[in-house]
């Protein structure tokens, strides 16, 4: 991988006026000492306290260096990334937050990671300065996802982290509705590794996840990137099912053994024989949920976002990228 390398840093923006002026400075500086060439994009999502116009100035005050996407409406942070994806001319695209809990500075660390021929580098934050509720929410969260993806990363919550192009352009393919980019990313990477970043307490604002949003997000993880829960169901059919067999058995020995009397007329085999068929009621929830599911996934193919206006020119706008692929699909539909 070449030390020239191009980077794209990708910034999804709602509601984050205090935060702006700052944020732009810190990240303007950190890809200005990457010496490499680069740019960065601003997604406004939809936000209604003023940022949507500190975007649009910024973008006219560095030509060159920084583009606004300006979505029409609040479509949520992972859209918002995918927008920015679709429009980055970069070969590395690094995520970042707006909130500056995750620092700027830390851009060149995973580009450099990147250097050693990575698909994708996360980041682990360190000394997290957040509420007990939400780290013990990401821990189950990322439990979760190690235990469905099989890929052993510790911080899927944080957004600070850097993809290769090839990666982007593969998710920018995928048509679901709901994604969780993190996840996603790892389906089409070969070489995936994590490196420690800084981590601040929130300074200015507040957080734009609350715990229904945060709950939603866990509903949306479990149902968009793996039919588990309906898995389960079936399996738990089978085994309520595999029960009441080995308990009918064990009437029957009985019935046998000390006779008709004790099996009490009939009772404990009419309850082996309505546990099995509740058994094989779960188990055709279970296929049915199955095909159901799968049906779902081919139907989803509705706009993630509508992209008001673009505000700037970065890196050329080189022909044949995702941006103008992602164009010409989205006004196929």
């Amino acid at each position: 991988m070449s030390e020239r390398s191009s980077v794209s840093v990708i910034i999804p923006v709602y509601n984050e006026k205090d935060n702006l002026p700052e944020l732009l400075a810190r990240t303007l500086a950190a890809c200005r000492a990457l010496g490499r060439p680069w740019e960065l994009i601003l997604v406004d999502d939809g936000s209604r306290d003023g940022s949507t116009d500190l975007l649009a100035d910024a973008a006219r005050a560095h030509p060159g260096e920084i583009k606004s996407l300006l979505l029409n409406r609040n479509y949520g942070q992972h859209n918002a990334i995918l927008c920015g994806f679709a429009a980055a001319q970069g070969d590395i695209m690094v995520t970042l937050d707006a909130d500056l809990q995750n620092p700027p500075e830390e851009i060149g660390a995973l580009c450099a990671k990147m250097d050693e021929g990575y698909d994708i580098v996360g980041s682990v934050r360190q000394d997290r300065q957040d509420a007990l509720f939400r780290k013990v929410f990401s821990g189950v969260v990322n439990l979760m996802v190690r235990r469905t993806t099989g890929v052993k990363l510790h911080d899927y919550g944080c957004m600070l982290r850097a993809y290769r192009r090839r990666v982007v352009e593969a998710m920018l393919l995928c048509r679901e509705r709901h994604t969780f980019i993190p996840v996603l990313a790892n389906l089409f990477a070969k070489r995936v590794t994590e490196i420690p970043v800084a981590h601040a307490e929130r300074s200015r604002g507040t957080s734009k996840y609350s715990v229904l949003k945060l709950i939603n997000l866990q509903f949306d993880l479990l149902t968009c990137m793996t039919a588990a829960p309906l898995r389960l169901v079936t399996w738990l059919g089978v085994t309520i099912s595999a029960l009441s067999v080995g308990f009918g058995a064990l009437l029957l020995v009985l019935r046998l053994i000390y006779g008709p009397e004790w099996a009490a007329a009939g009772v404990f085999t009419l309850f082996a024989v309505l546990f099995f068929f509740i058994g094989a009621q779960f188990i055709a929830f279970g296929l049915m949920g199955e095909y159901i599911g799968r049906i779902h996934a081919d139907v989803r193919e509705r706009p993630r976002y509508i992209l008001d206006r673009v505000v700037g020119e970065t890196l050329g706008e080189r022909p044949g990228t995702a941006a103008q692929a992602h164009a010409a699909r989205s006004s196929g539909n």
